[in-house]
């Protein structure tokens, strides 16, 4: 629901948020007022130290104070409980009750003074029990006053403003305005969300340099995540409610499906042979996709030796090595490069750990097992590269023998073209051939470096034709559709699992904003089951719940209505809105696609998803498709499959340890595709 209004402006926090923090603060305030009161009974009639009186009056008032803010409290998250995240209605009175709460903290504060005050001046001669309680006391009236501060500034809404909605509902509503008005005033909100997105940026980011890059990237993003957040009213608890009912209901698609239908082949069928022949390839080049990170990386796959094995050689002189690969800063990282790939320094050509926006290091060496020139760029791993990937608007791409629109995610198109600048005008590629002309040149990258080394090998196949790339856990908004199917030929993409990131564009996302919004407003339990089912279903697992729905007794056309039934101007623009009554996207989407590059290879997990800890995992393998990736799937694994140890560990798995399985369909995907 939107956002609770209190002190005329509208919060980062709903009238239902106030359970759990109520509940946990009337936890502490009962204590306090259990202990206060066996102090005052211990020593009722006994205070005949200097400044008993004081002190005898002071927790009488402290026990009448406490025992108003723990009514309060009871009161708060009672009425917080009640109703549904779609039906605000039992919880009308809660404006009030957060007035009466915050104005308790103007008698608490005082109070708390007036203890620090006997505490220092007049507690001489009393026991030291006594004394210590109500430092104590003092102690936590101030750390729950501070709290409340911090609590204020997480919850504040910049964009939380009454003027606005002031200016745009009228007594007749917004559809009596003049068209230009509204325009108008929905260009004005606009602009101040993506003004506080790029200080909230600049913030982020300020130990960055701000040259014209960082700003012009500051912009791009701020308008990309600002439009995305500005035709919805849900605060980041509702958000939270919605990814626990969407994963529950995945979880549930996914129990009632059918077993897979998978076709027949003999061992010598040419798709079989083909994805084992491609399963070996992805399994050495990911060791080098993984050694581009450096030592960080190196330590995190290896944290018992990793150390260890890297400090002999961190600080020794390698100044005559470093000239021959043409490094710049290395440090720890050619070490670990050399240990994780298992070359001699003399196989490298170039090493660069330069790292800016839109330039991200990488490496070329020669990889004398396959024959291989290998390029290696590195993943995200500094907040340049964070920038870099959230650069996600298109920019065209010039691709000779290419039909079709040719466009591509901006920060990645960029990286790739810096690099291919490299390779060329410095001569580094031919530095290379040079010393093996019969190589064949292959990129690899995972994460950043997978879609960055997906276009790069698409700016380079024209000049070198039998290139090959390896994409490991590479952004589903990466390509144009054109240069999607154009990469088919010599780009192989590895997904893991339920990885998020090769999930991961800005159709996907909308997609994923208009089912949380479907999911928060049809449930009719609390929030607060809600998240506490949630809570415990991504950590012990168990039965997805089975959550009632308001569906049948609403209208659908009232799906179409801000959740509190408030008009505003937002609303009435917004997309997401007006479909949740559909089960499709919107048929008019506001985002150029984007695709996943190549061929995919898509590796999933054998038996149930939720295993013992030191049981052993297996792995299959299958050709899929891009449509298999049009859906975010939740998941506790969303994020740990993305890892390159991970990817690395099940591609050893499926190469090393045998038998393993292999699905040869490359149409039997259906059961992919959730709701």
């Amino acid at each position: 629901m939107p956002g609770m209004v209190v002190f005329g402006r509208r919060w980062r926090i709903a009238s239902d948020d106030l359970v759990f923090p109520g509940a946990f603060e009337l936890f502490v305030r009962s204590l306090w007022w259990i202990g206060t009161l066996i102090l005052y009974t211990k020593h009722k009639g006994r205070f005949d130290c200097q400044g008993g009186a004081v002190l005898h009056n002071y927790l009488v008032v402290l026990l009448v104070l406490l025992a108003v803010i723990i009514l309060t409290l009871c009161a708060i998250v009672y009425i917080s409980a009640q109703g549904t995240i779609m039906n605000p209605g039992p919880r009308r009175s809660m404006p009030a009750l957060v007035y009466l709460r915050a104005l308790l903290y103007i008698p608490e504060l005082i109070w708390a003074s007036l203890g620090a005050v006997w505490v220092s001046d007049n507690s001489t001669g009393c026991e030291s029990a006594d004394v210590g309680a109500v430092i104590g006391a003092v102690v936590s009236s101030w750390i729950i006053l501070l709290s409340m501060a911090v609590g204020v500034l997480i919850v504040f809404d910049p964009l939380g403003s009454q003027r606005l909605t002031a200016l745009m509902v009228d007594h007749s509503g917004l559809r009596d305005m003049e068209s230009s008005e509204s325009s108008q005033l929905f260009y004005t909100a606009r602009t101040m969300a993506t003004r506080v997105w790029e200080s909230r940026l600049r913030l982020l980011c300020c130990c960055l340099p701000q040259d014209d890059n960082h700003r012009a990237a500051f912009s791009s993003i701020a308008q990309l995540v600002s439009s995305f957040f500005m035709d919805t009213d849900l605060v980041p608890s509702d958000i939270a409610a919605g990814l626990a009912l969407l994963h529950q209901e995945q979880d549930k698609m996914e129990q009632c499906r059918d077993p897979d239908e998978v076709l027949p082949h003999s061992p010598s069928s040419p798709i079989r042979e083909d994805l084992e022949i491609e399963l070996e390839k992805a399994a050495h080049c990911m060791q080098f996709a993984a050694a581009a990170y450096g030592w960080p990386m190196y330590i995190y796959s290896n944290p018992l030796t990793g150390l260890c094995k890297l400090s002999g050689d961190c600080c020794r002189n390698r100044q005559v090595e470093y000239d021959l690969v043409g490094g710049d800063n290395l440090g720890c990282h050619f070490t670990s490069i050399l240990q994780s790939t298992g070359l001699q320094y003399r196989d490298f050509i170039h090493i660069s750990f330069h790292n800016q926006i839109y330039e991200i290091p990488f490496f070329v060496a020669l990889d004398h097992k396959r024959e291989a020139i290998l390029v290696a760029v590195r993943g995200t791993l500094s907040l340049k590269d964070v920038l870099t990937d959230l650069s996600a608007e298109c920019e065209n791409l010039s691709v000779e023998g290419v039909s079709g629109t040719c466009y591509a995610h901006k920060g990645m198109s960029q990286a790739a073209n810096y690099i291919y600048k490299k390779l060329v005008n410095d001569g580094i590629l031919s530095q290379a051939f040079n010393i093996a002309p019969e190589y064949k040149l292959v990129i690899t990258g995972h994460s950043l470096g997978a879609g960055t080394a997906s276009l790069l090998a698409v700016l380079l196949r024209s000049t070198h034709p039998t290139l090959e790339c390896y994409s490991f856990s590479p952004p589903g908004g990466l390509m144009s559709k054109a240069l999607a199917d154009y990469s088919k030929q010599f780009v192989i993409s590895v997904v893991l699992g339920k990885d998020l990131v090769p999930r991961l564009s800005i159709p996907n996302m909308e997609d994923l904003k208009r089912r949380i919004l479907k999911m928060v407003s049809n449930c009719s339990e609390s929030k607060y089951k809600i998240l506490m089912h949630g809570c415990w279903y991504e950590v012990f697992g168990g039965t997805p719940g089975d959550f009632p729905t308001e569906m049948e007794n609403r209208q659908e056309e009232e799906l179409n209505q801000p959740l509190l039934g408030e008009e505003s101007l937002l609303v009435q623009r917004s997309s997401t809105y007006r479909s949740l009554s559909c089960n499709d996207s919107p048929t008019h989407p506001t985002h150029l696609p984007l695709y996943l590059p190549g061929r995919i290879m898509y590796i999933t997990e054998e038996g149930p998803t939720r295993r013992h800890c030191f049981s052993q995992v297996r792995y299959r393998a299958e050709w899929s498709s891009e449509a298999a990736f049009r859906n975010v799937l939740i998941s506790p694994r969303m994020i740990a499959d993305h890892m390159p140890d991970v990817v690395l560990r099940a591609l050893h798995n499926l190469t090393r340890d045998r038998p393993f399985a292999l699905c040869p369909s490359s149409m039997s995907n259906s059961h992919l595709n959730v709701i």
